[in-house]
């Protein structure tokens, strides 16, 4: 374990900025970096002062490579396969979890290379900023093993059944205009403008109706399961809840004063 933390938590803006911070390895996720990132990610989801999250890796080669592999080598070599596979339940399916159904919106800025559950954890948030040096690669398949971190449910609603397949079993480094194409990024930025332009977007968030983004996304990933009738019916109860809220009220007096809404975020 080093002395520097291995995950950074920042709040600015009612926006909580986690960066993955070992830009020596590639921002590989070791045992203490999972669990820094599931408590960050833990923090921000329940803290209600935090109306955005902005996950991002140090450095300008990698978001994050994915398991630290050299780690991950001594425990199969020292540790029982159920001690060794453990960390799916105790680290990745949190993480994932946490990112993708945090009542606020969640955006990676993605500043290098994204591979295996580094490119998992950029998946499982809202929006990807993408540097143009970066990249994605869904490097499971290449050592052996299936997909995690909820890539499963993640990839194929951003690109689609077939070329998740294609993705997940033939990988390959997709470039950042390659990802912007096919739907796994969001905006493709110059690297040294990255920072800037998701946190203008964190911001941007921060300061909108933060339960109906929440809605938005309870709403999207209902229906991705559920009937057409069961959907709409969803929608009107998540209709009703937001519907209630003080941000709602205030929206629409603005409108007739045609003023711009400031939002609270409930």
């Amino acid at each position: 374990m080093t002395d520097q933390p291995p995950v950074r938590y920042d709040v600015t803006d009612a926006v909580a900025t986690i960066t993955l911070d070992r830009p020596q390895a590639h921002n590989a996720l070791d045992l203490f970096t999972k669990e820094a990132l599931r408590d960050a990610v833990r923090q921000a989801a329940e803290d209600e002062s935090i109306r955005c999250v902005l996950l991002t890796g140090a450095g300008d080669k990698a978001f994050s490579a994915g398991q630290d592999l050299r780690e991950h080598a001594v425990s199969l070599a020292e540790k029982a396969p159920e001690e060794v596979w453990s960390t799916v339940p105790a680290h990745y399916i949190p993480i994932a979890l946490g990112l993708a159904t945090m009542p606020k919106p969640v955006v990676a800025a993605v500043n290098g290379v994204a591979a295996g559950a580094g490119a998992a954890l950029a998946f499982a948030c809202d929006f990807r900023v993408v540097a143009d040096t970066a990249g994605f690669n869904l490097a499971f398949a290449a050592i052996g093993l299936t997909c995690d971190t909820g890539t499963s449910w993640t990839l194929p609603r951003l690109v689609g059944h077939a070329r998740a397949v294609d993705l997940l079993m033939r990988p390959r480094t997709i470039s950042a205009q390659e990802a912007a194409d096919i739907g796994l990024a969001t905006s493709v930025v110059p690297l040294d403008s990255l920072a800037a332009e998701a946190t203008v977007l964190a911001r941007e968030l921060a300061a909108g109706p933060t339960a109906a983004y929440a809605a938005i996304r309870l709403s999207l990933a209902y229906a991705a399961n559920h009937t057409l009738q069961e959907s709409l019916d969803f929608e009107g109860e998540m209709m009703r809840l937001t519907g209630t809220t003080e941000d709602h009220r205030a929206a629409v007096a603005a409108f007739q004063a045609k003023e711009r809404p400031t939002f609270h975020g409930h």
